[in-house]
């Protein structure tokens, strides 16, 4: 047994970072089979791998955005504007592609009772709320409850006011946010091993088995999720950047995508996706805002995965629904998505705001969220393998035409000469 984990360490320490996250997927599954009773004590190093990344997190965004915005000259210029319509845009189309696919496609369930001690949210207005309160947190209880829009704020407020303070006050925040840099390199290289223990718990704890039963609702979700990562989150790019998106979409699936799959936490990502960023060459004054707001309200897994288990309960009831009822469904999964992460159990708790517009009782629709739970082995992976890696995928998009764009300019005033 030591032997073995010897061999899978060395295996891990060398080669690129995705063959070694690779390696660390097919030894995690090969113990998970062989010695399951093994592999769940392994899962510690993925809960290590995992607070790790949570704990770096609030720390990073809270001083590199404050570095960024104090360390910005007068000139330079961000991109926040197009990326976040963006993520807006894509949120939209993600809830929309899931509606056409619940009705190509129409579900039911099997609904059952369970106990959830937690209290979805009674309305959008709710949602709103809890997002403002957020904004204005106590900083030390943001960081400590990784509060991400209370932090981005903080660092805004801080960045903004120290512009103007002393050129070694701004050195020694940029020489933070430097070692806080270095702190979360060496935390992702540790990422084999994390998806390692990941990987052989999960699967030796739960299995496959309790996914069989709602196969065909797994199918439309999961289908729905590969279509926005590969047909319409390309279309959004290519429509931005005028070239082949798929190069840079398969580098943000296989680089983002693929650990928060593992990890299934936006948050715990948010360092993967700025050291992606960085090797992306993008403008850290942009990506350090990018990422973290992205985390927060670019939803798309997030709206189908509403808006398809709401679906599926109308059509277990028989209800019908039109096709303004639907766009209206698009809508309000695309605007709760956005909130998803200020709500205790993320998009699944937001399933009964999305089931009241069709009259659906909260008993009905916490069996729903039931269900969420049950497929939540491969549901909330996907979701959270889509919603980080395009969160990449649309900073760099932005970041890259408005490049373009100052090149074109530039050429034009040379020519002009």
């Amino acid at each position: 047994m030591g032997r073995m984990f010897y061999r899978v360490g060395e295996w891990l320490s060398g080669g690129s970072l995705v063959m070694r996250i690779l390696i660390a997927i097919i030894a995690g599954i090969l113990l998970a089979g062989l010695m399951p009773s093994a592999a769940v004590p392994v899962g510690f190093l993925g809960m290590l791998f995992v607070n790790a990344l949570k704990a770096v997190a609030p720390v990073l965004v809270l001083v590199l955005v404050a570095s960024s915005i104090a360390n910005q000259k007068s000139s330079s210029q961000t991109s926040m504007k197009p990326i976040v319509v963006l993520y807006l845009v894509g949120t939209f189309l993600a809830a929309l592609i899931a509606v056409i696919m619940s009705f190509l496609f129409p579900t039911t369930l099997t609904l059952m009772t369970a106990n959830h001690s937690t209290v979805p949210p009674s309305g959008i207005v709710e949602v709103f709320n809890v997002l403002l309160l957020k904004m204005v947190d106590n900083p030390i209880s943001a960081l400590m409850n990784a509060n991400f829009i209370g932090i981005l704020v903080w660092g805004v407020a801080l960045g903004f006011f120290l512009r103007h303070a002393s050129e070694s006050t701004k050195t020694m925040l940029s020489d933070l946010a430097h070692g806080i840099s270095s702190i979360v390199r060496f935390v992702i290289q540790l990422a084999p091993f994390g998806i390692f223990g990941l990987v052989s718990s999960t699967i030796a704890k739960t299995g496959f088995g309790a996914l069989i039963g709602y196969s065909q609702l797994l199918v439309v979700l999961i289908g729905t999720m590969l279509i926005l990562a590969l047909i319409i989150n390309p279309l959004i790019v290519y429509l931005k950047i005028k070239k082949n998106p798929y190069p840079l979409v398969f580098r943000c699936l296989r680089e983002s995508g693929v650990t928060a799959f593992f990890t299934r936490s936006s948050a715990a990502n948010i360092p993967v996706n700025m050291q992606l960023c960085k090797n992306l060459n993008l403008h850290e004054d942009t990506y350090s805002v990018s990422i973290p707001l992205g985390a927060t309200i670019n939803m798309g897994g997030a709206a189908i995965t509403i808006t398809v288990l709401t679906l599926a309960a109308v059509h277990t009831l028989g209800i019908q629904v039109d096709i303004a009822t639907a766009l209206l469904l698009s809508l309000i999964a695309a605007i709760s998505a956005c909130g998803a992460s200020g709500v205790a159990g993320g998009s699944l708790l937001l399933i009964p705001l999305a089931c009241s517009l069709f009259g659906i009782d909260s008993d009905i629709a916490m069996q729903v969220v039931a269900v969420g739970f049950i497929i939540g082995v491969l549901q909330d992976s996907c979701e959270t393998g889509l919603n980080s890696s395009t969160d990449a995928l649309f900073t760099a998009a932005a970041c890259m035409a408005d490049e373009a764009k100052q090149e074109q300019t530039e050429g034009k005033v040379v020519h002009n000469h």
